[in-house]
């Protein structure tokens, strides 16, 4: 009696997950279903998750337009995510394991300053940054959506809890083995927190590749825009033809997607053991 309760009651979790799952994956399903639909069928107010013809012509208009370079703005995309998260990596990770690992005065007034940070809205920072990046004549060009976000307080704030996680025993030893401290970090705390790393970098990739705000601020040419930004205007000049709209929204997505199904074991052990201690 007892087996056959689990079993029912492990059957009704199953079926509330995969419920919450459909109505997750719902609005990304119809997008998809919807970019390979005809331009009338798109518009109709009949909502049809079967596609009936089945034509990839959205992709095809929308990756030859000469008005919707596309291509550009997904490689602009690629290119200010990659080199924004490796910066934060390259910048939280160093002052991570400073507060984390080293005794020094202030420590913890310095880690409460920067955490603080993290309460301040971003939008606030919108004309410091837009004047920092016109001084330094970046205006219109791919440094302008890399760099000024680099120096995050989350970064710093993610990766510290997992250093704190990092047995001290292994780094007493290297101590003992003539190891300075950079050799320690380099040679045992990054190693051992790759599933950290790898959580960080995803979620600034996502955080840049999605921002729209900020792009359309500092890029001005079109052929300069990230993808957001790109679609944005697009949107502005294609607001009925959801066809091309929702094969937009589908580029857009497959590159997040996909990293995070490659990146997927890593982020769950990285947000789970960031948060044992504090």
């Amino acid at each position: 009696m007892t087996r056959d309760l689990r079993t029912l009651r492990r059957a009704l979790l199953h079926l509330v997950l995969a419920v919450i799952a459909a109505l997750y994956l719902s609005p990304l399903l119809y997008m998809l279903v919807t970019s390979f639909k005809t331009r009338e069928a798109a518009q109709s107010t009949t909502p049809r998750w079967v596609p009936d013809p089945v034509t990839a012509d959205a992709y095809r208009e929308i990756l030859t337009s000469p008005d919707s370079p596309v291509l550009t703005w997904f490689l602009n995309s690629l290119l200010a995510a990659t080199g924004h998260a490796a910066l934060v990596l390259a910048t939280a990770a160093p002052a991570a394991y400073a507060l984390a690992r080293l005794r020094f005065r202030l420590r913890t007034p310095i880690f409460s300053m920067i955490v603080a940070t993290l309460f301040v809205p971003p939008v606030v920072l919108l004309i410091p940054n837009f004047l920092i990046v016109n001084e330094l004549a970046w205006i219109d060009s791919l440094p302008a959506v890399i760099v000024p976000a680099v120096a995050g307080a989350f970064g710093v704030f993610f990766l510290r809890q997992f250093f704190l996680t990092l047995p001290a025993e292994l780094e007493e030893a290297a101590e003992l083995d003539g190891c300075n401290r950079w050799q320690i970090f380099v040679s045992i705390a990054l190693p051992l927190s790759k599933p950290a790393l790898a959580t960080l970098f995803l979620l600034s990739f996502l955080a840049n590749w999605n921002d729209f705000l900020w792009p359309i601020y500092v890029l001005l040419s079109p052929e300069a825009l990230t993808l957001p930004a790109g679609l944005g205007n697009f949107q502005g000049a294609n607001n009925i033809r959801y066809d091309l709209l929702m094969a937009g929204a589908v580029i857009a997505s497959l590159p997040v997607i996909l990293l995070y199904l490659v990146a997927q074991r890593w982020v769950i052990e990285g947000i789970s053991r960031s948060g044992i201690r504090g």
